[in-house]
């Protein structure tokens, strides 16, 4: 009995993932659920305090979603290893680090993913040998490391300046992601993302978003340094990019689900 049971379940879920999901997703262009917690990691009062202080987005959350938000940020802190260079990992930084992830991926099923496993910090710009220079942040997807210079890191995080460190290195990650991973949220992520690409692409269309002087110059050094900056101006400013670049706004919306009633 209990075989025939667990059988049909399976079924079941087969029918969800393999017939149902990818339909939904043909017709919307959105997965077909996206919270799946039957048991939610509880966090405390006073990291609970914390993300109230540090992140509007978690504040304007329902009652609900604040508690899939708390349990996102939990299991990325348990599920990553983080490590300073010459500074002490605080519990702050590591919850400011995961409310900044979660926040951009909130609208992503798949969520913790394993192109890295590593957070390194150092107190300030370090000096990388990959290149030979020094650094604010990088992912290096072979090392499956991301690095951050904290005082770039929270100095982003603080200011509305469309500089965000964190945002940036995390966008370049879920793009990897995106290239390797056939999950939803990634088909749907490398699929805006050939639509962004044409902004880069096509001449004319550049020469209009740099006539705006709305995005930083290092946007246009490549077509992925662009995608991360214009995810920063996403968050940061996000009625200045609505009202510029709508079309391109409802691009990067998209890509990664986001629900501006929250």
């Amino acid at each position: 009995m209990l075989f025939l049971f667990l059988g049909g379940i399976l079924f079941g879920l087969i029918i969800v993932f393999r017939i149902i999901e990818p339909t939904y997703l043909l017709l919307f262009n959105k997965p077909l659920f996206i919270f799946w917690h039957p048991i939610l990691n509880k966090m405390n009062g006073a990291d609970k305090t914390i993300l109230r202080r540090e992140f509007p987005f978690y504040l304007s959350l329902s009652d609900k979603k604040k508690g899939y938000f708390e349990h996102r940020v939990k299991c990325f802190i348990d599920h990553y290893n983080f490590e300073g260079k010459d500074i002490e990992v605080t519990q702050e930084m590591k919850l400011i680090i995961a409310g900044t992830y979660v926040m951009l991926t909130f609208g992503m099923r798949t969520y913790l993913i394993h192109l890295f496993e590593n957070i390194v910090i150092y107190p300030s710009v370090y000096y990388s040998t990959i290149n030979d220079a020094y650094h604010k942040g990088e992912y290096n997807p072979r090392m499956k490391t991301i690095v951050f210079s904290w005082e770039d890191f929270l100095s982003g995080h603080q200011t509305k300046d469309n500089i965000n460190l964190g945002l940036h290195e995390f966008t370049h990650v879920l793009h990897f992601h995106s290239r390797k991973r056939a999950d939803p949220n990634a088909i749907i992520f490398y699929d805006e993302f050939t639509e962004i690409e044409k902004y880069f692409d096509k001449e004319d269309l550049t020469n209009k978003l740099k006539e705006k002087q709305y995005f930083r110059d290092y946007a246009y050094t490549n077509k992925f340094e662009f995608l991360a900056v214009i995810l920063e101006h996403f968050f940061e400013t996000p009625e200045i990019f609505k009202k510029e670049f709508p079309e391109l706004f409802e691009n990067v919306k998209t890509m990664i689900n986001f629900k501006e009633e929250v």
